[in-house]
């Protein structure tokens, strides 16, 4: 059955002077489980749109208390933003603000489920669940779910949003302390490590961690317990960025890339690792999922030759993943400068891996001269695209002034040693 630690502590805390930076999210938390602030959640209507001053008002009027208020629009201004990763769940969800930003996708979190399933265990214990989205993918599949979070106003947030599922608990704990030898907290286990935190006033600041030492729990000791022995299968939730020399011998990793976006780096070890593959590139796409992957640790690089006609991006999972040469080998391309993630060639090639360009021209990286050819060419809407190049985008674009009826891409980049600029039309996709 699904355990309700935070009930009474939350109605407690309601009457209680603040104790530390928490109080004022436990609060908030108290006022929408209220009656009074769940019904206010369900009528209040928020989009991008809505006249924030003119409904504060408008709810102050109707007799709302300022915290209630305070509370009900934060929370809904999350669940429109969540809407991006849960779809039409987002509407009945809590969130924190640290909980959604590293909360994953349901779509790729339903693809971690999937894979403890096919791992062939019954239970899971996710362990620093946040809000919740890993352990709804989980209980969906009839999985028995164990939850550990450690924050009590993400763990309340996450006992609400699991309610449907008997087969799912949440628990308020510090991982670090749960007894893993011996009996384990289940079959398999799942990590998603705090890689951010709230800061400043309010804690309105989200920062990232990107040293794995500072990852809540310590990322060698969570290595250590996914590699346990009496693990049948674990996975680890990083962000794309995780080094590969960090990555533990004998895991499979995979990069995830959700259309065009680059999510996550998911580390799979026992049961849930596959075998014969060790890196992997996986691209989720609204028509299905595409995939890309070696058995080697070795990253292969694509061959070099000249600037052709046409320019190919690849996706950033295949760059991350470091299987651009075997993306190049199998479509028949290759690089024009060394280091530099580019691909090129002399067909027009469709291939849900690649953002494709025609290059148009190719010229000397000259502010002056590339302004002059842009206004000659009557270009007025630029995109902008950088590797290998110390410029910013957005600068770029104000020193340049375009004006002009016409529509180009910038790709300035390296061609060979030399710093260059290619003039460029998108291919259709």
């Amino acid at each position: 059955m699904l355990v309700h630690p935070f009930t009474d502590a939350f109605a407690a805390a309601a009457s209680k002077p603040p104790a530390n930076l928490f109080f004022m999210e436990r609060q908030e938390l108290v006022d929408l489980l209220s009656a009074e602030g769940r019904k206010l959640l369900s009528e209040v209507d928020y989009s991008s749109k809505t006249d924030v001053v003119k409904l504060v008002s408008q709810l102050r009027a109707a007799g709302h208390a300022p915290g209630l208020v305070a509370a009900v629009l934060t929370q809904a201004k999350l669940r429109r933003r969540a809407e991006s990763k849960f779809g039409d769940f987002a509407n009945s969800m809590l969130f924190t603000e640290p909980g959604l930003e590293q909360a994953s996708r349901l779509r790729v979190a339903a693809l971690h489920a999937g894979r403890f399933r096919k791992a062939g265990v019954a239970s899971v214990a996710d362990l620093g669940c946040g809000i919740g989205a890993e352990s709804l993918a989980l209980a969906s599949l009839g999985l028995i779910v164990r939850a550990y979070e450690l924050d009590e106003v993400t763990a309340a947030c996450a006992t609400f949003n699991l309610l449907p599922f008997e087969n799912a608990s949440v628990e308020l704990a510090d991982v670090t302390t749960i007894e893993f030898a011996g009996d384990k907290p289940a079959e398999a286990l799942f990590f998603d490590p705090a890689r951010r935190e709230l800061n400043g006033p309010k804690r309105a600041a989200v920062s990232r961690k990107f040293d794995p030492a500072e990852f809540s729990p310590n990322f060698d000791w969570v290595v250590e317990r996914c590699t346990d022995a009496g693990v049948k299968a674990a996975g680890i939730k990083l962000g794309p960025g995780h080094p590969h020399e960090g990555i533990p011998e004998g895991a499979e990793a995979q990069w995830v890339s959700v259309n065009g976006d680059l999510v996550e780096l998911g580390l799979w070890f026992g049961a849930a690792a596959r075998p014969g593959i060790v890196r992997s590139a996986l691209l989720v796409t609204d028509a299905g999922t595409h995939e890309l992957s070696t058995a080697s640790t070795d990253g292969t690089h694509a061959p070099l030759g000249e600037l052709a006609e046409f320019v190919y991006e690849p996706d950033n999972a295949v760059v991350r993943s470091h299987l651009i040469g075997l993306l190049a080998e199998q479509l028949g391309l290759h690089g024009f400068s060394a280091g530099i993630a580019y691909l090129t060639g002399s067909q027009e090639i469709s291939s849900p891996w690649l953002k494709g360009y025609r290059v148009i021209e190719e010229m000397a990286f000259d502010r002056k001269k590339l302004k002059a050819r842009l206004r000659e060419a009557d270009i007025g809407v630029l995109e902008i695209k950088k590797r290998g190049a110390d410029i910013v985008p957005e600068q770029l674009r104000k020193e340049l002034d375009p004006k002009g009826a016409g529509k180009a891409t910038l790709i300035v980049t390296r061609v060979g040693e030399t710093h260059r600029v290619l003039i460029c039309e998108p291919l259709a996709s």
